[in-house]
């Protein structure tokens, strides 16, 4: 046995590998010593015992102690296969457990890798000399890489398979975001600006709330940078997803009121009891507030941490009066108790049967007894409100349809020359007319309940 190549071989592993020199070596004493034991046909563990110069690479054996003139190509074919097999074994385990060290104190990190393939869904990224996985889930939505693409992600986690370890990758998780700034933004690394929260829907928009611990240094125009430089750069990154820097404030209103932006808040009326935040906007600011499909309020709501409820002025009074009118009907309630409730946050009578008769009995020092009464009456009034909104619901429904109807039958008719193409393009734009309808409708269905 050429022991200089042996332990060329053992260098070249430990460098390529990653692994310890010393650990190989311990490996291959192991494996000579089961090798022993398979040609001699033994069960004691500690018969054999072997011993590797990590200089020469000279391989001594020992049986009790005893030293024994064997070499690994006295063993036979069948000890051979044995020492082999156990050599690769141990050499895997090595490895593994490697990479689980390595990576595993990288969680969180950011990392520079190369696209090999898809495989059921899932990118095989190779980072460095680990194989990483990227779950359909971490990926931003619509984005794909082709083999030999740069991949930049965040090592999400590091799984012990038994056989092999796993790393996850993540572009989709929102701390991509945090690393991602922390990279571009000096003063975020140094910790002079603090990402307080951080909300993101992968692909579409994020929202990030920021501060400054020191008074001189803008917090958003410090991650906006020169002309938008860095958050540019990081937009690149993401292949246009947006996303809105937010002052952060102690204040939940304040806080709220920045995290809806870029909408204008009229009014915020806090509910501790329910954790819910209502807001009033101007009609005009609505769908600004709401944003496409809900985005923006749902974002606002998972950065501050409170149910954001959007209603107009007109449906904030609203849902006032209703309350007034149903609790002052019962007797022991009075106008100031329903301004108190207001001022809680409590702004409609749904809120009322949320909160139950013993907060309401506490908050307003009444009776348990007129509070479990008002709680059925708010509750009872609450659902003829409910089922009052569904009917107009399905009304504008109906004449939305209606519309798209008779537009459709107006513009088949210009096509076919059978009517006034003035007509037709006059029933078009009341279609779209009541497409606006439908935005109003759809702004209904998100609040829900809130509006009364």
């Amino acid at each position: 046995m050429n022991t200089q190549e042996m332990l060329r071989i053992l260098d070249s592993i430990a460098r390529d590998r990653g692994i310890s020199r010393e650990l190989l070596i311990a490996d291959l004493e192991q494996a000579m010593v089961t090798a022993c034991r398979k040609f001699f046909g033994t069960l004691d563990a500690e018969e054999f015992q072997c011993t590797v110069d990590p200089v020469t690479g000279e391989i001594s054996v020992f049986r009790y102690g005893e030293p024994l003139n064997l070499k690994p190509e006295d063993l036979g074919r069948i000890a051979a296969q044995t020492f082999k097999q156990v050599m690769i074994q141990r050499f895997r385990d090595d490895e593994r457990q490697s990479l689980i060290d390595e990576y595993g104190g990288r969680v969180g990190t950011i990392v520079n890798g190369v696209a090999q393939r898809y495989d059921h869904g899932a990118l095989i990224v190779q980072v460095d000399r680990a194989e990483c996985v990227m779950l359909r889930s971490e990926q931003i939505p619509g984005e794909q890489f082709g083999p030999g693409d740069r991949v930049r992600a965040m090592i999400l986690d590091v799984k012990d398979m038994g056989n092999q370890a796993k790393i996850y990758l993540s572009r989709a998780h929102p701390d991509f975001i945090r690393r991602l700034f922390e990279v571009e933004v000096p003063e975020v690394s140094e910790r002079t600006i603090e990402i307080k929260a951080i909300a993101r829907e992968a692909g579409y928009r994020t929202k990030m709330a920021v501060s400054s611990i020191d008074s001189k240094v803008d917090a958003v125009g410090a991650c906006v940078g020169v002309r938008g430089a860095r958050i540019k750069t990081i937009v690149d990154e993401l292949n246009g997803e947006k996303i809105d820097i937010v002052r952060w404030n102690e204040s939940s209103q304040i806080l709220i009121a920045n995290a809806l932006k870029p909408a204008e808040v009229e009014e915020i009326s806090l509910c501790f009891e329910l954790g819910r935040a209502t807001v009033v906007v101007r009609d005009d600011q609505l769908s600004l507030a709401i944003g496409k499909r809900g985005q923006n309020v749902r974002l606002a709501a998972r950065l501050t941490g409170w149910d954001i409820d959007i209603l107009t002025p007109e449906e904030f009074n609203k849902g006032l009066e209703i309350l007034s009118t149903t609790l002052t009907s019962i007797e022991g309630i009075s106008d100031e108790m329903v301004d108190r409730l207001a001022a809680l946050g409590m702004v409609s009578v749904f809120d009322i049967e949320e909160i139950g008769a013993d907060v309401l009995a506490e908050e307003l020092g009444i009776d348990a007894e007129v509070a479990a009464q008002a709680v059925e009456v708010a509750a009872a009034r609450a659902k003829e409100v409910a089922a009052q909104q569904q009917a107009e619901k399905e009304a504008a429904e109906r004449k939305r349809q209606e519309e798209q109807d008779a537009a459709a039958a107006i513009l088949a008719g210009a096509t076919e020359g059978d009517a006034d193409p003035d007509a037709a393009a006059a029933a078009i734009l009341g279609a779209g007319q009541s497409t606006d309808d439908e935005s109003e409708s759809r702004a209904d269905d998100i609040l829900g309940g809130g509006s009364n």
